[in-house]
């Protein structure tokens, strides 16, 4: 895979695309990480001379313009971070587009408005999808795919077009892609993952990987209930996928099996009430035994006994892996889980992953040091289906 180093960029429109699917509320970012992790790759070929065209998608519009999915406020953040201005075009490849690149000097920034503005962007018609992406190309001469976040996606700006122009990995999927690799083919042991999250079906070809990889795997978040619930024990009203129940079961013989431990939670936090997010009004809750939750109530963090045990599991690791939050970490009251998972990672001696999503987002609301982790995913997804050994469409368009 090429990086940008064995690109010409002096002078070029250089196509970044890069992954700004930022957090807003009433159009205000919450979040700048992933804006923050793409600005190096940017800088960089600024520095060289570039006119650097910068495009991603933002939220699920359905395929037309839709105001609340505007990138208009990433354009003004990622000018703050650059420290230059960084045009804006009002379109994907209309008129905007293409008098605002053509505008764009040696060492200038411009980004498009949201790429799934066109339907063409995320369509499974494959000369549908390449159409858009032809429209695209007349937009630079250079592409760069740095937008992890994205690239398992088989979408234009990702898969397509990159076989449409001389292309590069930027700074971050390297990055990226080296990190996996640890996680795969150079593992530091004791291997221990961490999942968490809302669903069991979300992770499920994850932890059938990971069964053969990992040394220990430790379950918390929502999906713990499913387990737990397939274990024989009541769950309440807590999350549940009754249909996964089966193949929590195999997992846990599968895990005993092969002699990876797998650590359920032993006590929860529960309330009969989901907790106000916007509020954070105090919450009202009991700890319970994870095998004794009341039948009107729901799980909602791990307990206190559950988080010594899990930093126990962390203590000696040589890697780790952490994808999915506690609990309800937005709620001051729930995030007590998470908080201990993401301290006993900067506790342990090991290389410590944050795997992208909710996991890295709680680890800056929750005002951990980012630079403390030995590395913070921006793509969830991206990560899992990696670790699942799945083909990711943009990376293996950079790399023809």
């Amino acid at each position: 895979m090429k990086t940008i180093e064995d690109l010409d960029v002096a002078g070029k429109r250089v196509f970044v695309r890069a992954d700004l699917n930022v957090p807003l509320s009433d159009g205000r970012i919450t979040d700048d990480g992933r804006i923050r992790a793409v600005a190096p790759t940017i800088a960089k070929l600024v520095e060289r001379g570039a006119r650097v065209v910068v495009a991603s998608h933002l939220g699920r519009p359905k395929g037309a313009p839709d105001p609340q999915f505007s990138l208009a406020p990433v354009a003004g953040r990622l000018g703050e971070i650059l420290g230059k201005p960084v045009a804006f075009a009002t379109d994907t490849v209309g008129d905007s587009a293409t008098a605002t690149v053509a505008a764009l000097g040696d060492g200038e920034v411009a980004l498009l408005e949201n790429l799934r503005f066109n339907a063409g962007e995320t369509s499974k018609d494959d000369a549908e999808r390449g159409a858009f992406a032809d429209q695209l190309a007349t937009l630079a001469d250079l592409y760069v795919g740095d937008g992890f976040g994205a690239v398992h996606r088989k979408h234009a700006s990702v898969f397509d077009l990159p076989q449409r122009l001389p292309h590069a990995a930027g700074d971050l999927i390297a990055t990226e892609v080296g990190v996996l690799k640890k996680l795969t083919d150079e593992v530091a042991r004791p291997y221990v993952v961490v999942l968490g999250g809302a669903k069991v079906s979300d992770k499920l070809g994850v932890i059938d990987n990971l069964l053969k990889k990992a040394d220990r795997i430790l379950i918390g978040g929502g999906m713990a209930y499913t387990f737990l619930a397939a274990k024989g024990h009541e769950v309440g009203i807590s999350l549940l996928q009754e249909d996964q129940k089966g193949r929590c079961l195999e997992y846990l013989a599968e895990a005993e099996k092969r002699g990876v431990e797998f650590v359920l939670p032993v006590d929860v936090l529960v309330s009969k009430d989901f907790p106000d997010l916007k509020t954070k009004a105090p919450a009202d809750f009991g700890t319970v035994a994870a095998d004794a939750i009341p039948a009107d109530q729901e799980g909602l963090d791990i307990g206190p006994k559950t988080r010594e045990l899990f930093a126990a599991k962390l203590a000696d690791a040589g890697t780790v892996f952490w994808n999915g939050p506690m609990g309800v970490f937005e709620h001051p009251d729930y995030a007590n889980g998470t908080k201990a998972v993401a301290q006993a990672l900067l506790d342990s001696p090991g290389f410590t992953v944050v795997g992208g999503g909710d996991s890295a987002a709680a680890v800056r609301i929750l005002g951990f040091d980012e630079n403390a982790f030995g590395h913070i995913s921006t793509g969830g997804g991206a990560s899992l289906e990696y670790l699942e050994g799945k083909t990711l469409p943009g990376l293996a368009a950079l790399e023809g």
